[in-house]
């Protein structure tokens, strides 16, 4: 009753906690259905729309997050279009945030563009700048005084009689 008896078409199934490599660019824009929630990561090699849900990372050629979609994860696109809501960040050479947009998380750009009324909660910084960190700690380096093995005019050495 339920054996395989080879007859008639089965779909190719996949092995829990299997991973595939992602299709090749079909040219095809990949959509995510306003009542579809995806718990995981996305990889694309072309361009993904999403008008859903999305708990996960999501790398793409170009990502845009349509007005009412939610991203919860980094995002790592060429391009990324932002109308709905991110809690993340995103690390794209172009990216657009629309006045219906809700950003939480940092962008690392190129290019950004910010319609007024977008609502933003974090960093903006362009890509191959140094991190705030980084250019603290050099600063800081820089200011430290060369130490000198000679004692101060006037001063003997420790150690010394």
């Amino acid at each position: 009753m339920f054996s395989s008896s080879g007859k008639g078409s089965e779909a190719p199934t996949q092995a829990i906690g299997e991973t595939r490599s992602a299709p090749r660019n079909s040219g095809e824009t990949s959509v995510i259905s306003a009542d579809l929630k995806i718990i995981g990561d996305l990889v694309c090699g072309g361009d993904v729309q999403i008008k859903g849900v999305v708990e996960g990372d999501v790398k793409s050629r170009t990502v845009t997050i349509s007005e009412g979609a939610r991203v919860s994860g980094a995002i790592t696109a060429d391009s990324v279009h932002i109308a709905g809501a991110i809690k993340g960040q995103v690390e794209a050479p172009t990216v657009t945030v629309a006045k219906t947009a809700k950003v939480d998380g940092d962008i690392t750009h190129q290019t950004l563009s910010i319609e007024a009324g977008a609502q933003m909660e974090g960093n903006c910084r362009r890509l191959g700048a140094k991190k705030p960190a980084e250019s603290a700690a050099a600063s800081i380096a820089s200011l430290k005084p060369a130490v000198s093995a000679s004692p101060e005019p006037g001063k003997k050495a420790a150690g010394g009689s």
